[in-house]
């Protein structure tokens, strides 16, 4: 299922993702607010502390500095939570950039909201694909499964195409 993209009232855009997880909120909860957790699928290191105002630093894997051709100074960035109500809501930024995770307990496990704020439209397409495979790697984590990072960055590539297509020109 694609992401949705949303022009704001303020400006911005933002990219919506909701899936459906087989697996219980609390062990959600845990997948994206530990470090150790997180190394498993996100995109980037991440250290963190769920609590309002803590720093985020995020470390870009060397995969991606390759793929990507990224210089060595931007392979550490930094965020700053902005909200949290455990283990229903995280919410913080990254590179200017607003993640917001909400979860919703379900007969079948959980339900995962997510939603990325940006300014630049132009970046939509690029973003739609990378977080769709993030979360799709999510549920390989959650699962007990190996990510095999180096396949989820072709696909990522092949759902840009893809977002590109759906969202239409900027």
């Amino acid at each position: 299922m694609l992401g949705t993209l949303h022009a704001r009232t303020d400006g911005r855009y933002e990219l919506r993702f909701e899936r459906r997880l087989a697996h219980p909120v609390a062990k959600v909860w845990r997948a994206i607010t530990e470090p150790e957790e997180l190394r498993a699928w996100f995109p980037a290191a991440v250290d963190m502390a769920p609590t309002v105002g803590a720093r985020l630093r995020f470390e870009l894997p060397p995969l991606a500095q390759a793929r990507h051709d990224i210089p060595d100074a931007d392979m550490v960035s930094y965020g700053e939570v902005t909200a949290v109500d455990p283990p229903r809501l995280l919410e913080y930024t990254w590179s200017g950039e607003v993640l917001r995770w909400e979860l919703e307990p379900t007969e079948e496990g959980c339900r995962l909201l997510f939603t990325d704020v940006f300014d630049d439209r132009e970046v939509a397409a690029g973003d739609g694909g990378g977080w769709h495979v993030a979360l799709e790697a999510l549920g390989t984590a959650l699962a007990g499964r190996e990510v095999d990072r180096p396949a989820l960055f072709d696909r990522a590539d092949a759902l840009s195409q893809t977002y590109s297509c759906a969202f239409g020109p900027a």
